[in-house]
């Protein structure tokens, strides 16, 4: 097989051409970083960063996609986990998407997906991702870090996810957002289930405990009805609460758990609650069964 020629297309317009690209593919956000803003911040470790992971690197592409509003609000709820899953599979379909079509352009290039874990034992023995999409979307100026870890947007504040595509190709970049998106109401720290966020004073993002979160991930697994998404949930910031006609809901997120408590039938909650009632798991789920190399089932 003979190496394909290289395409003429190449800088503003190749990141033009790639633009126009994800967007028919339905993409929402696209940004571009230089690979040397990851030793520039020096803020995350070098075994981390995308020339150590591909050394070819020299740009990152990031994808972003909506999650909407009302149904992140129902969350924990099934409806809330296939928005998640649907979001996932189309974030890594799009980026191989991507990535073949600049390999075929002569641009080498490859994708890291979206969550790279088996499961959350994976989790639980190493709580770290091999590549941070949340600080490859910072430095392609898709948006600012908050409170919550979360990457803020202005568009949909943490209410979106993120896929990246590494590539040879040399794209001129997106600028940073040099303003703090957050504005530190606390509300992701308050209405966390599990309290593991805390504020600082220091900085912006918060103290984090990754266990407590983790346990909370585990729990709603057994259930059926991952992930949490609390804190992308309460934050106020995003242009999506115009659209959707959620602005000032300060009140209703904080009351909310006193609320169900008191009354679980509560008319003020009841398009999220009557989502929440069905297809979860009663109980404990029932353990996945699994057949191994000898042909016998195995629990796993």
């Amino acid at each position: 097989m003979e190496p394909r020629k290289k395409s003429s297309v190449e800088g503003q317009e190749l990141k033009d051409h790639i633009i126009e690209f994800c967007e028919a593919q339905g993409a929402d956000l696209v940004g571009f970083a230089p690979v040397e803003r990851w030793d520039d911040a020096g803020e995350v470790p070098p075994d981390f960063r995308p020339r150590t992971l591909w050394p070819p690197a020299r740009t990152v592409i990031v994808i972003g996609l909506e999650m909407p509003l009302p149904i992140v609000e129902t969350t924990p709820s099934v409806l809330h986990m296939e928005l998640y899953r649907t979001a996932n599979r189309k974030l890594d379909t799009l980026a191989y998407d991507l990535t073949r079509h600049l390999n075929r352009m002569g641009h080498a290039s490859f994708f890291f997906g979206r969550d790279v874990y088996a499961n959350l034992k994976a989790l639980r023995d190493a709580p770290m991702a091999a590549f941070s999409h949340v600080m490859a979307a910072k430095y392609a100026g898709l948006g600012t870090i908050g409170v919550s870890h979360c990457l803020l947007t202005p568009e949909f504040g943490p209410r979106v996810r993120f896929v990246s595509v590494f590539t040879a190709a040399v794209i001129p970049p997106d600028p940073l957002v040099e303003k703090d998106l957050c504005i530190k109401c606390e509300l992701c720290c308050l209405c966390c289930p599990k309290k593991s966020l805390t504020m600082r004073e220091d900085c912006v993002i918060g103290d984090y405990d990754k266990m407590a979160c983790l346990a909370m991930a585990e729990d709603l697994t057994r259930r059926g009805c991952y992930p949490c998404g609390i804190c992308t949930k309460v934050c106020p910031i995003g242009k999506d609460r115009v659209l959707y006609k959620q602005k000032g809901m300060r009140t209703k997120y904080l009351e909310e758990a006193k609320a169900l408590a008191a009354n679980p039938d509560d008319p003020e909650y009841k398009s999220w609650t009557h989502v929440r009632k069905y297809g979860l798991t009663k109980g404990k789920a029932a353990p996945v069964s699994r057949t191994g190399k000898d042909g016998k089932k195995k629990e796993a």
